[in-house]
């Protein structure tokens, strides 16, 4: 049997708030809700979700902002739901990080099919666990053993491995992990991706100066090294 997607509902109108988590307990999903941004936030350092639909207009911090802040810490895809319709407000949310945008009043059939586009992706499980002669990087406990050491990975460094395991030995670039790890938007540049990368190795390589698996490839990126 599958498991249920879980569905974050980050919307502060009571009315409209009830009857999406009706409707989409209906249509096989466990629903949990939020009123505020910093109430998603919380939702969201406690428990993955499948996807996140997200209002632009709440009480104590802009959406965007939401997806911003969010991107450290969940991989779940927002769907925005916003009374904003502008052309202008869609691209800034999409540019932001956001992964579909619909503007209300929607059709809720609409809706459910964007949110079963939204699921596709995730449908594939991320490898667990990663590795080479001397490394293994286990995902799931964010801790990495080198040949009888065991060693512990912070949520940013285990999201930078997790992307160029995911990659198979291809580059990532700077761009992509930035927009990844920090989001959209931000104000990390090409420096922050190599603290990282330098922290990172620190933990995994027998000798830092001599990388033999997170590979620096000049002015592109960086690519993992496991065979």
């Amino acid at each position: 049997m599958s498991a249920v997607a879980k569905i974050l509902v980050v919307e502060d109108e009571e009315s409209l708030s009830h009857m999406l988590n009706c409707t989409l307990v209906q249509a096989g999903y466990a629903v949990t809700s939020a009123r505020t941004g910093i109430d998603a936030m919380q939702h969201m350092i406690r428990e993955e979700f499948s996807v996140v639909l997200l209002d632009l207009g709440l009480p104590d911090m802009d959406g965007k902002d939401v997806i911003t802040e969010a991107r450290a810490i969940s991989r779940a895809p927002f769907l925005v739901i916003s009374a904003r319709g502008s052309e202008t407000e869609k691209i800034a949310a999409l540019d932001m990080g956001a992964n579909d945008y619909v503007a209300k009043p929607f059709d809720m059939g609409e809706l459910l099919a964007r949110i079963r586009v939204a699921l596709r992706p995730a449908c594939p499980r991320p490898q667990e666990k990663a590795g080479a002669a001397g490394l293994v990087i286990d995902f799931a406990t964010r801790r990495a053993i080198i040949g009888n050491e065991s060693v512990s990975l912070s949520k940013k460094e285990i999201q930078l491995l997790q992307m160029l395991a995911d990659a198979k030995g291809a580059i990532v670039s700077h761009d992509q992990i930035i927009a990844e790890i920090w989001g959209r938007g931000t104000e990390a540049d090409y420096m922050n991706v190599r603290v990282l990368a330098w922290q990172v190795r620190r933990k995994i390589e027998p000798d830092a100066s001599a990388p033999r698996f997170l590979i620096a490839e000049a002015r592109e990126g960086y690519r993992l090294k496991l065979d």
